[in-house]
């Protein structure tokens, strides 16, 4: 069956709208997110790159039992790092602990606690569910209006963004050894979709967190006795 002309045009025309949606969410992200960001690589100078940030803001990213994902690892052990440096004066630890059994939070206090940061500057945020949430409740709940995000490289873009879109003044680092693992390239990819849905919530619905309160006080105190 012959195809027209016409028909052929409009089907061209909707593949380039097509496209152009799809890649829309990342370039909104990596643009938005442009000169506030910096990779945590080998180079003994990134760390000058970051700005002082009262907090860091360590995204959950996995664990088993009682130890983080290695990409979890990395995060937490970039963000001993910056306080260590002096970089920031406490770190919000914002994970999911929505199934009994499963506590992101808890793990990551106590990895970072056994490398010695002090207890007194480890924040837990136990509604973390996802990027959106961890930002909005960084702000919203726990009173965080300027930080430093922690996460890994393919993420960072989103991660710095959604933070800034829910009016926190954000910076972010993040580590680029995440390229030894295979499920990296994964998660990678998993950013078209995940940057879509970001867009969504921030931008077109403004939405909630799953728990979006109580005000709570524990960072000022962490601040307060950094």
């Amino acid at each position: 069956m012959r195809v027209s002309r016409k028909t052929f045009r409009l089907f061209y025309q909707g593949a380039v709208l097509l496209s152009v949606l799809m890649i829309a969410p990342l370039t909104w992200v990596w643009l938005a997110s442009s000169g506030h960001r910096v990779v945590a690589d080998s180079s003994p100078g990134w760390m000058a790159e970051v700005p002082e940030a009262p907090v860091a803001l360590v995204l959950g990213a996995g664990i088993a039992g009682e130890n983080p994902s290695p990409m979890l690892a990395r995060r937490l052990d970039i963000s001993a790092e910056l306080y260590r440096a002096g970089k920031v004066r406490a770190i919000l630890l914002s994970g999911d602990n929505g199934r009994v059994g499963y506590d992101e939070p808890t793990v990551m206090h106590d990895y970072l606690l056994a490398r010695g940061v002090p207890g007194r500057a480890l924040v837990l945020d136990y509604a973390g569910f996802d990027t959106w949430d961890s930002c909005v409740r960084a702000r919203t709940v726990f009173g965080a209006h300027r930080l430093t995000v922690v996460t890994q490289v393919f993420h960072l873009p989103r991660a710095v963004t959604l933070c800034r879109t829910a009016g926190v003044e954000a910076f972010g680092v993040g580590d680029d050894s995440s390229k030894r693992w295979v499920s990296t390239y994964a998660l990678a990819a998993r950013e078209f979709f995940a940057s879509a849905k970001g867009l969504l919530d921030s931008v077109v619905l403004d939405s909630d967190p799953v728990f979006p309160g109580p005000r709570e006080t524990s960072l000022d105190a962490a601040l307060q006795s950094g």
